[in-house]
């Protein structure tokens, strides 16, 4: 899946909130608490509707390139990578991200609706951050 965003912050702005965790927790509609494991690694605390569940997450960001990875397993049975690449246009940033799932449950259709909508209000959560 690929998904692309244009917002009206800067780049560095856009990789600093989806790298310092504390800043990602503050504008992330589900995710509500992430614990440092170390390593780059995070216990992720998540609510989604009346469903609360926990995984552990890596991400890792390339500040030169503007590039972040995060991987996580979720219920010890999907795997998500996703792959952020952020460049500067003029007065806006475009983000784009590469999304893939991996489970041998059949979730990619209900992850794919989930990711759309909530990545969406993600990159409107970062571009109205102070």
């Amino acid at each position: 899946m690929i998904l692309e965003h244009k917002i009206k912050k800067s780049a560095d702005v856009v990789f600093d909130h989806l790298t310092d965790m504390k800043k990602f927790v503050s504008i992330h509609p589900i995710i509500y608490k992430m614990d440092d494991l170390g390593n780059n690694t995070y216990k992720v605390y998540e609510k989604l509707g009346f469903v609360s569940f926990t995984y552990s997450a890596t991400v890792t960001g390339n500040p030169q390139n503007k590039t972040v990875n995060i991987k996580a397993v979720v219920m010890k049975l999907t795997h998500i990578e996703m792959n952020f690449t952020i460049k500067s246009e003029d007065d806006h940033t475009l983000i784009r991200e590469i999304v893939s799932f991996k489970s041998p449950l059949p979730v990619k259709g209900i992850m794919t609706k989930i990711f759309e909508k909530q990545h969406k209000q993600l990159f409107l959560n970062i571009e109205n951050a102070n």
